[in-house]
């Protein structure tokens, strides 16, 4: 089960519904059609949970049943669209819902009601989000949740709807309307919280943690690896310079000092400055050997 699908799942799970839910279900996936009896509303969904959570919404609010239809899509990737159809009352219930100016040309953003007030707001975006929402998989290391909008206004509303609540929210544009999202991880979690989807946002918060640690561990490990790596490549230059005195000079001829950190890098050319520093009879600080090592190093480059 990818992400989306665990975060819808778990949405349609709530039963604390409000009508504003539907509203933006209906705003997002709705089209108006016209029999003989009047007009006739169809709201379509790749969801078969989110088809019948549409048909239950309708029936606790308006106690009306609607028809629940499907068929196949026709190009590659075949999904099953199911569109739940009503036929009866949809004036009323349009009008109820603030979605008569929507459907007749008046209004492409969110209805002022729906934006005056916090819970019916967060309802809002439960519909907002079961209907076109999208959350990249967090395993990925790129956050992004993204809610698509036929009109560049109402993804300006969902923006606008958003950012009451702190979030971070901007838009784009695609060919086939406009993209309202979210980008930073501490968002993604905000919003989850929101809508109501606490167990998502834990599994989101886990993994997000897990990929920090390992990365932080990775950094420190390539960074020792790194240590490790100027650490040998020094010494092997110091033992290379040590044994181009032994063989020209004679290591005797050192000073006293010079000649016991000489003998102890070639028998030990994987300690480190310190650990050289710690061995040594009369123990230095690592400026004090770096300084004598420097010394090697001088005269090796002078024969």
């Amino acid at each position: 089960m990818n992400f989306t699908v665990q975060v819808k799942e778990e949405i349609l799970q709530q039963t604390d519904w409000l009508k504003s839910e539907l509203t933006a279900l209906i705003k997002m996936s709705g089209s108006l059609g016209l029999s003989q009896t009047g007009l006739t509303l169809s709201i379509s969904t790749e969801n078969a949970k989110v088809a019948r959570h549409i048909y239950e919404l309708f029936l606790h609010f308006y106690q009306v049943k609607s028809e629940i239809r499907h068929h196949q899509k026709t190009n590659l990737r075949k999904n099953r669209v199911y569109t739940v159809f009503l036929g009866q009352n949809v004036e009323t219930i349009l009008a109820d819902l603030y979605l008569a100016d929507s459907f007749f040309g008046l209004e492409e953003g969110i209805s002022a009601n729906i934006l005056a007030d916090d819970e019916i707001s967060r309802a809002y975006l439960r519909g907002a989000f079961l209907s076109s929402g999208s959350i990249r998989d967090p395993e990925s290391g790129k956050y992004q949740l993204e809610i698509s909008s036929v009109y560049k206004e109402h993804a300006e509303g969902l923006a606008e709807l958003m950012q009451r609540f702190l979030l971070d929210a901007k838009i784009f544009e695609r060919k086939k309307g406009s993209i309202t999202y979210l980008q930073r991880a501490e968002d993604i979690m905000d919003f989850l919280i929101i809508i109501g989807a606490m167990k998502a946002r834990d599994v989101f918060e886990g993994i997000k943690v897990l990929r920090e640690t390992r990365n932080d561990l990775n950094r420190a490990t390539n960074a020792e690896t790194a240590n490790i790596a100027r650490t040998v490549s020094a010494s092997m230059k110091t033992i290379n310079n040590i044994s181009k005195i032994k063989d020209r000079l004679g290591l005797e001829n050192l000073p006293a000092d010079l000649q016991e950190i000489a003998y102890l890098r070639i028998n030990h050319p994987d300690y480190s400055i310190q650990q050289l520093a710690d061995t040594l009879s009369q123990p230095l600080t690592k400026s004090g050997v770096n300084h004598r090592l420097r010394k090697i190093n001088k005269i090796a480059d002078g024969l």
